[in-house]
């Protein structure tokens, strides 16, 4: 099915029902989770006190991955034993929002594969030390961004080498997270991104904001205002670029196994929106 035929989605909900209808390939009732992993991942660079800890759903269906982190209380390791097996029509309708998304991701990796979508370019981060390729993840991730000088940032999942990268570019870092109370700066940390989202002259965020539940209202938000969205994706990799140019202006898509997991290349996929530009992107 051609992508031009669709429209585009509203909400994370309103592509779940067209995925649901059939408007994006097979019936997901035909398709099962063969695999479903659960994994708990710790990241500490040297020579800095920041901890990252990162718990992940993940599920495969035939040669598609899915992909989701969630926080650490939010789903019960055994979930992965529940979930092998069972078809993705019940998954995406499953009343836990990761088990959904993980699905919907997975589905659409399947039927949307990135080295197939045409807005797409593929960079193979390098073979190297988890600092080598974290660097050159990041480096990608800012060369998606218009960022203008005195321009407010909106940085919606704190990640350190992003803020060094707006502030590299004369940008005024707006950082919010639920599990950071300062930056490696020093810069403090909101965990209401209300506020974040009213002031932000473009706004950058994680893929993990569909785990949490707030993605929607991010994307409505932004719509309402005219302000772009960027958003770097391990979490729903095959998700967000359904929303390029509806609401999201780029998107970098790193779909499973991610690029912790492993020192040989690994791909992410850079999408841009046709209309978005330094000027769209200016305060």
């Amino acid at each position: 099915m051609s992508n031009a035929r669709l429209v585009p989605p509203e909400s994370v909900a309103d592509l779940t029902a067209a995925v649901l209808r059939g408007d994006y390939g097979p019936d997901p009732a035909g398709l099962h989770a063969v695999g479903a992993f659960w994994v708990r991942q710790s990241t500490q660079f040297p020579g800095t006190d920041t901890k990252y800890r990162n718990h992940y759903l993940v599920l495969r269906v035939d040669a598609g991955f899915g992909g989701c982190c969630v926080e650490r209380e939010q789903l019960h390791p055994d979930v992965a034993e529940e979930l092998s097996g069972r078809n993705l029509a019940e998954l995406l309708t499953d009343a836990r929002v990761p088990v959904r998304v993980a699905a919907l991701d997975a589905y659409l990796s399947l039927t949307r594969p990135h080295l197939q979508q045409r807005e797409a370019r593929t960079l193979w981060l390098p073979h190297g030390t988890p600092l080598q390729r974290a660097k050159a993840r990041d480096e990608a991730i800012a060369g998606l961004l218009h960022i203008q000088p005195g321009q407010r940032v909106g940085l919606i999942g704190v990640v350190n080498p992003l803020v060094a990268a707006i502030q590299a570019h004369g940008g005024v870092c707006l950082p919010c997270d639920f599990n950071l109370a300062r930056t490696q700066d020093g810069t403090e940390v909101a965990r209401d991104m209300r506020p974040v989202l009213a002031q932000a002259d473009l706004v950058i965020a994680t893929g993990m904001t569909l785990s949490n539940g707030s993605f929607d209202e991010i994307l409505a938000t932004l719509r309402a205002r005219g302000v772009p969205l960027v958003v770097y994706a391990q979490t729903g990799s095959a998700i967000v670029p359904r929303f390029l140019g509806h609401g999201v202006a780029a998107v970098s898509a790193e779909p499973f196994p991610f690029s912790q997991f492993s020192a040989d290349p690994t791909p992410i996929h850079l999408y841009r929106a046709p209309d978005y530009d330094g000027a769209r992107a200016a305060a």
